[in-house]
């Protein structure tokens, strides 16, 4: 099984943590491969979720001019043309990038920008989604939907919630997300990793998204489970990060396969890939060692995935065209 050659699709993976340290050295020569691998990317096992995204700032301090930003989306699109990536949706959140004096807009301008050239230089499909963390102010969030609403049309495409779960609510966020229901705006948020099913529940009856980012502790609750299946909300699921942000022992006590024999709608994602240095053909590599899954699951999974995302319907028949000829085309 030549798991290189499948087309995969990436629905979850963020920005500003997937630097290699190629780019990172390229912006700041001073930064060595040692210094990478301990101030960058984490420790096998964190203590949590807050635990694992003390790492994000060091990121994000090196994406804070239009060029730096450029070259990062130019080298995250270039490591998913290694992982053989038809379409991924790529997200962040613009206003941690206007440390150096850009306002929110102009984020989105040079990140859409580049992205548009990346999708033309390597070939794969990619959109933006613009994220709201938990630890902004009610302000800041509603700043964050009208971006989305403002950029409409280009590659951004909707809108996430990510951040600390167990350390925020969702009450400072909820008129936010009640504006993009309003304006008709695709919604994904994080829920269902720091904390148990009962912040899934919360999330769907609140910020009424159609995918939930991680949202592996769904499988505590049959209940929620069956609504997951029967309405098709799709779990966007990162298991080696879940196995490093502590949630699981080892990576055969992760659910994806239960939800996968359940019927959920879900994808496999990396969630970011300096933190937690992961591709999707390794975690595709960990499903067929631990869970014998083979070309099947993951056609099914990469056609579940395109299905969720927020594109067109006439962009998402032609992509599932695609993805169908090629998985047909590979051992």
């Amino acid at each position: 099984m030549n798991i290189q050659a499948y087309p995969k699709v990436e629905l979850h993976q963020h920005l500003d943590c997937s630097l290699s340290y190629q780019v990172v050295h390229a912006i700041d020569p001073t930064i060595t491969e040692e210094t990478y691998r301990h101030e960058f990317v984490g420790p096998a096992r964190c203590t949590n979720l807050a635990d694992f995204l003390k790492r994000a700032p060091r990121c994000i301090a090196l994406m804070q001019t239009p060029e730096h930003l450029r070259m990062v989306v130019d080298d995250v699109m270039d490591q998913l043309k290694r992982d053989n990536v038809l379409y991924a949706e790529i997200r962040f959140a613009p206003l941690l990038h206007t440390q150096q004096g850009m306002s929110p807009e102009e984020v989105v301008e040079v990140v859409n920008a580049a992205l548009t050239n990346a999708i033309t230089t390597t070939g794969v499909e990619a959109r933006l989604i613009l994220c709201i963390l938990r630890h902004f102010h009610a302000e800041e969030s509603m700043q964050t939907v009208h971006l989305v609403e403002q950029f409409r049309g280009t590659n951004v495409v909707g809108l996430d919630i990510a951040g600390d779960e167990a350390g925020y609510p969702l009450d400072e966020h909820i008129g936010a997300f009640e504006y993009a229901i309003e304006q008709g705006i695709f919604r994904t948020a994080h829920a269902g990793e720091a904390l148990g099913a009962e912040s899934v529940w919360e999330t769907l009856r609140y910020l009424e998204p159609t995918r939930i980012g991680h949202g592996a502790r769904s499988i505590e609750d049959p209940t929620l489970v069956e609504k997951l299946r029967a309405e098709q909300i799709h779990l966007e699921l990162c298991p080696a990060s879940n196995l490093q942000t502590n949630m699981y022992d080892t990576y055969v006590d992760h659910p994806i396969n239960q939800l996968y024999q359940q019927g959920v709608s879900l994808s496999v994602n990396t969630d970011n890939r300096t933190i937690t240095p992961v591709t999707l053909k390794q975690e595709y590599e960990h499903l067929h060692q631990y869970f014998q899954w083979g070309k099947e699951h993951f056609l099914h999974c990469n056609l579940r995935a395109l299905q969720a995302s927020f594109l067109p319907e006439e962009t998402k028949s032609r992509l599932i065209e695609r993805l169908r000829t090629m998985y047909a085309n590979c051992d």
